[in-house]
């Protein structure tokens, strides 16, 4: 019996999973580069595996959502890894993870968009897609090969040599 128990769970001091579960609350994410054998964690002062293995046992009961990529495990908390979280540290419900915070986007001053010979001329795709300035796609006088230029084409194929056969 105490072979199945040893097997299945990690033996980690409290304070430090309470500090991983904690700093997991408060962010609302982890991250954690796929490096068992690294002596610390790059944002907490816990070894990584600590942090890698807290993880995944949250993961197997579907408090936090899983991603992975460039050697990087990316964890996100999910409605019952709130809830969770919160009876397992004691925190009151008005206590919330800053991925759930909504901040207050700052007024922009407003700026006087530059003005062109056109009328105000804005840097984005559709100053793009308009064109020069005073016309020009598909005026003859702009630019394009002259109407005397006649293109030919005289025999050979693939890298301009002579037809096959002759």
């Amino acid at each position: 019996l105490r072979s199945l128990i040893s097997r299945n769970k990690m033996l980690m001091p409290k304070k430090t999973r309470q500090l991983i579960l904690s700093s997991l609350f408060k962010e609302g994410v982890m991250v954690a580069r796929k490096d068992f054998n690294a002596p610390k964690h790059a944002e907490l002062d816990v070894r990584n595996l600590y942090v890698i293995k807290a993880m995944t046992s949250l993961k197997s009961r579907g408090y936090v959502k899983e991603q992975f990529a460039w050697r990087h495990y990316y964890w996100y908390l999910t409605d019952e890894g709130i809830q969770y979280l919160r009876e397992y540290l004691h925190l009151p419900d008005e206590v919330v993870p800053d991925t759930l915070k909504k901040t207050a986007k700052p007024e922009a001053p407003s700026r006087g968009r530059p003005m062109g010979r056109d009328g105000p001329r804005g840097d984005d795709r559709d100053s793009y897609r308009r064109g020069p300035p005073g016309g020009g796609y598909g005026d003859k006088k702009l630019g394009g090969a002259p109407d005397s230029f006649k293109p030919s084409f005289r025999g050979g194929f693939g890298r301009g040599g002579p037809p096959a056969g002759n």
